[in-house]
């Protein structure tokens, strides 16, 4: 093996034990977190609702990710569950952008689309989101329960949000590893209670 090899072996390895230290805290801090946001979203769904996801940058990608496995399917071949992300409209964000601002891109098309009952999923690494703060503020003056994706501090986002989700890192990297993770499980939690053979 190269020295060169040697040293990527070493930042491989290194990655991984961050990523499984990560995981452990994640477990022992927020698997009550975890079942608390799926019930929200099974309840919101049970009566008719809708989830509704948001987020900048690599938290954009994972908005429309886990609304695509609600509304295509997760692991059941199943009927889909209404659900949708606010980043994916290029017209409606580049026009609100251009003619609100940035900070009002999601707050905007909620106070539009949003419905009380509805669920608010907000994805931020930072937890500082100002356009994310936005839409929290209008979820709340429209009876929209909110939840938040963010990082171990919480940032500003845990003062405006139902339900924190603040994963146990700093790293952008690795909190966008748990928020995916964690997006999943509770898309199986959810799937199960309405179509798992077992429910």
């Amino acid at each position: 093996m190269t020295q060169q090899n040697a040293k990527y072996v070493m930042e491989i390895e290194n990655a991984f034990d961050v990523i499984s230290n990560n995981f452990v805290m994640l477990k022992q801090q927020h698997t009550g977190t975890i079942i608390k946001i799926a019930n929200a979203w099974i309840d919101a769904l049970a009566h008719g609702n809708k989830v509704i996801f948001c987020g900048n940058g690599g938290s954009a990608a994972d908005s429309q990710h886990l609304a695509a496995e609600l509304m295509g399917r997760y692991k059941i071949d199943r009927n889909p569950m209404p659900a949708l992300s606010l980043t994916t409209d290029t017209s409606a964000l580049t026009a609100i952008g251009n003619d609100y601002g940035y900070d009002f891109v999601f707050s905007r098309p909620l106070r539009g689309i949003g419905n009380a009952g509805d669920v608010l999923v907000g994805i931020s690494t930072s937890g500082n989101s100002k356009n994310i703060i936005n839409a929290f503020n209008v979820a709340r003056d429209k009876g929209i329960r909110t939840v938040a994706f963010t990082g171990a501090t919480g940032g500003a986002m845990k003062d405006t949000a139902d339900i924190v989700l603040n994963v146990p890192s700093n790293t952008t990297n690795n909190i966008q590893e748990m928020h995916i993770a964690c997006g999943h499980m509770i898309c199986g939690i959810v799937e199960n209670h309405f179509f798992g053979k077992t429910k």
